[in-house]
């Protein structure tokens, strides 16, 4: 009995790492329907990625770069970059080691943005959670960070 008990409990297991996938394409499709103050825009989530992606850089960073941290094509990403660029959201400035590259840094109106989605990103986390105990959302959170964290370790190995 106690083998089967075992066995039962590895199914379970296993149904539930089988889960994370697809629970993970669910948040991504259904967070931005949350309702935050201002709505997030369509366009917002790929200037929301190209501007974490410079902010969270260590040291300089192109859009090759870019197109690296989020697995695109390098033409993608330059077409993503150049639409932060032409709403003012970031600049071309020349390298600090090499001056024949170009960088990516964010301006003032590019932080403010970053900072817009960080809000919005938190009222949508608050939303979902609202019914939940104070120390689940903490640890929901607490966890996610971990997650991440750990994935930007992985992947740069």
């Amino acid at each position: 009995m106690a083998k089967r008990d075992k066995s039962e409990g590895r199914r379970e297991a296993d149904l539930l790492l089988d889960a994370v996938g697809p629970a993970f394409a669910r948040l991504r499709r259904r967070t931005t329907q949350v309702p935050v103050d201002p709505p997030v825009e369509r366009k917002d989530m790929n200037r929301n990625l190209v501007l974490n992606v410079v902010d969270e850089a260590v040291g300089e960073i192109s859009v090759g770069g870019v197109a690296e941290a989020l697995g695109i094509d390098p033409s993608v990403a330059s077409r993503m970059v150049g639409d932060c660029i032409a709403h003012g959201y970031l600049l071309r400035v020349p390298s600090q080691a090499d001056g024949r590259r170009a960088v990516l840094q964010l301006t003032e109106a590019g932080i403010a943005l970053r900072d817009r989605f960080r809000s919005q990103q938190r009222q949508a986390f608050e939303y979902i959670t609202r019914d939940w105990p104070e120390t689940e959302r903490h640890e929901l959170a607490r966890l996610i960070i971990k997650y991440a964290d750990a994935t930007a370790e992985a992947t740069n190995h």
